[in-house]
């Protein structure tokens, strides 16, 4: 039977996570820790076992009106970011420690980010967004022309003087604009 203690599972997944996350002194790890009330985050040179930035919302700074939301936790995004860049790190290797990527963890990190960690991966990211929204827009026009084509095949079969009309592509023309002069015909016709 599976393990139900929620702790346990944690601290597996964690262990899971530390075989292949590790910090370097050119690269720390930033590790999360997220308790009910607070959360808390840490730069860390795993080569050196030493801890270089944290931020925590049991900081009077950070604190505010609850330490366990994302609000709060992009409060610490924020200042661990600042304190990481002030001691001249600005490129860390993210560890959730066992926490899934969502919530206050998500809003931590994307604060981080925000606020200059990990720049080029931030850069990397948002380059390769817009690159997939273009290619969704892409074929969403591709799709929305073959599905005018095929309506307009099936309408065309019968026009008014029982001809069957076909579009003419010239080469400086699309096939869109072709299918466009041919409606156009095909209701003057139908007007006279």
């Amino acid at each position: 039977m599976a393990n139900r203690n929620r702790p346990q599972v944690r601290a597996a997944v964690h262990r899971r996570i530390r075989r292949k996350v590790r910090g370097t002194t050119g690269r720390p790890r930033l590790a999360v820790y997220r308790s009910l009330n607070h959360i808390y985050a840490q730069v860390i040179d795993d080569e050196k076992s030493q801890t270089l930035a944290s931020a925590s919302t049991t900081e009077k700074d950070l604190r505010g009106s609850s330490g366990g939301n994302v609000a709060a936790a992009k409060r610490v995004g924020q200042a661990i970011a600042e304190r990481a860049l002030s001691a001249g790190i600005d490129q860390v290797v993210f560890d959730r420690g066992g926490y899934l990527y969502h919530g206050r963890v998500r809003a931590l990190t994307d604060a981080a980010r925000a606020a200059g960690l990990n720049k080029d991966e931030t850069a990397a990211a948002e380059a390769a967004e817009t690159e997939k929204a273009a290619a969704e827009e892409a074929s969403a026009q591709a799709a929305s022309a073959k599905e005018k084509s095929t309506k307009e095949k099936s309408t065309k079969g019968k026009s008014a003087k029982g001809k069957s009309t076909k579009a003419k592509v010239s080469k400086g023309e699309s096939a869109g604009e072709a299918n466009a002069k041919e409606v156009k015909e095909a209701k003057e016709a139908k007007e006279e």
